[in-house]
């Protein structure tokens, strides 16, 4: 949060509840400044749980990132970047930490040394996104319009994506990690792109050009090869200021759904961990479940303020949202 701190809630069972100040839940409270202060420079721009649940890294814009135990306790410090961590990503294996910064730079950090092991220098531009392919090879993109394969020990790119023609705002690997997803807003050319790339070509798989507006977000379906759900199929989703959610078919480059419930833009999308629902938050304080089965509305939750993030558990019965009015709510999906 912009309040300088992260905090970790702990969720009973039961009858869900909305996590505001002088709330019930058990909350641990992760500062990232001491006593009280308006710094902005300690703002939490990004987190990430490791596999196991059991280390929570956030990325600040004072440049650090930070690893914390379960119970909120600060176990290291990774200080090497010049500037604000955009974002952050464990590895799966979850001995490294993959941090990308404003000072255009990636670092793979060896968590348990405490200590960086290689520094990315590709980009001439701020690092917006990072993502790993596998336990050793990530891609990073940029402002600069580029998006880099990248391989702990290589001193060069093992692969060099160029086809955007404005900011790379994110990129994200499918669960094979085999395709790559890629978006950016190109103002000069009016087009907002959605890119897919493959490890064998140079050139981008599929060009997907349905939204009107910048893409805040995409995530892939946990469906296909390599997921729990095998026999479903892989589908990606995309979520922009146009207030619209597209879901894509990957292998032939296809619309399946424009999904248009929402009235202003959407910041995130969510996947339930059996394929079956999507979730989106929107400015316009609505989270709506989607079946992907027809692309219709299940349920719709309306708060009191924009939603930035909407994240299902694992289970996929419980989905959280978080607030432009500060607060956190938890619902139940069962």
């Amino acid at each position: 949060s912009g309040d300088s701190t992260a905090r970790i809630w702990t969720i009973a069972d039961g009858l869900c509840k909305s996590g505001a100040q002088n709330s019930p839940l058990n909350v641990l409270v992760l500062k990232h400044v001491k006593g009280r202060t308006n710094e902005k420079s300690k703002d939490v721009t990004t987190l990430d749980w490791n596999g196991e649940g059991s280390l929570l890294a956030t990325g600040s814009y004072d440049g650090q990132a930070r690893i914390w135990t379960t119970n909120g306790e600060l176990r290291s410090t990774l200080s090497k970047h010049k500037g604000p961590i955009f974002s952050l990503k464990w590895n799966k294996k979850g001995d490294y930490l993959l941090t990308g910064s404003f000072d255009k730079t990636a670092i793979v950090w060896d968590v348990k040394a405490e200590e960086w092991k290689q520094q990315f220098e590709f980009h001439t531009g701020p690092t917006l996104d990072v993502d790993w392919c596998n336990n050793v090879s990530f891609a990073t993109s940029s402002t600069d319009h580029m998006i880099y394969v990248c391989k702990i020990g290589e001193t060069r790119p093992i692969k060099t994506f160029a086809g955007h023609q404005g900011e790379v705002n994110c990129v994200k690997w499918d669960p094979t990690g085999s395709l790559l997803a890629s978006c950016s807003d190109d103002i000069t050319a009016k087009k907002v792109l959605v890119q897919i790339w493959c490890m064998k070509q140079d050139k981008y798989v599929h060009d997907l050009r349905e939204h009107s507006k910048e893409i805040y977000a995409i995530r892939w379906s946990p469906t296909g090869p390599g997921t729990n759900n095998p026999n479903q199929q892989l589908i990606l989703a995309s979520a922009s200021f146009d207030s619209t959610v597209k879901l894509w078919d990957v292998e032939l480059g296809k619309l399946l759904y424009s999904l248009n419930g929402h009235k202003d833009p959407v910041y995130s999308v969510a996947f339930s961990p059996n394929g079956e629902y999507l979730a989106s938050g929107s400015l316009d304080k609505s989270m709506h479940i989607w079946s992907l089965k027809d692309g219709k509305i299940v349920k719709t939750y309306t708060g009191n303020g924009g939603i930035f993030e909407v994240c299902w558990n694992k289970e996929g019965d419980k989905l959280a949202a978080c607030f432009a009015n500060n607060t956190l709510c938890v619902l139940d999906f069962r």
